[in-house]
């Protein structure tokens, strides 16, 4: 599956991200789109682990689906919070 293509991928993002942040003292200045895609994994990696926890939990239908749209309305909420930005505007 593409989580398991892809996280090699995301754990080398991940260290080179951790060895920037303890030595640069600067931010990153990630663009629009850098911004849109990290918050696409970020919500890929996180509907994946829901998925798990809604199988080990036999949620049904219906709890699953209120389950991801109020994930996707938090997440929406936090970003408009700390960045001023519309993750509906970045599409």
């Amino acid at each position: 599956m593409i989580g398991k293509k892809i996280s090699p991928i995301l754990e080398e993002i991940e260290g080179t991200l951790w060895e920037f942040e303890a030595n640069a003292g600067v931010p990153p200045e990630y663009t629009t789109e850098g911004f849109r895609a990290g918050i696409k994994i970020f919500i890929s990696v996180l509907m994946d682990k829901i998925w798990e926890l809604q199988q080990d939990e036999s949620i049904d239908k219906q709890g699953r689906l209120n389950m991801v749209q109020k994930a996707g309305e938090d997440v929406r909420e936090l970003v408009k919070t700390y960045t001023n930005i519309d993750c509906h505007k970045l599409y």
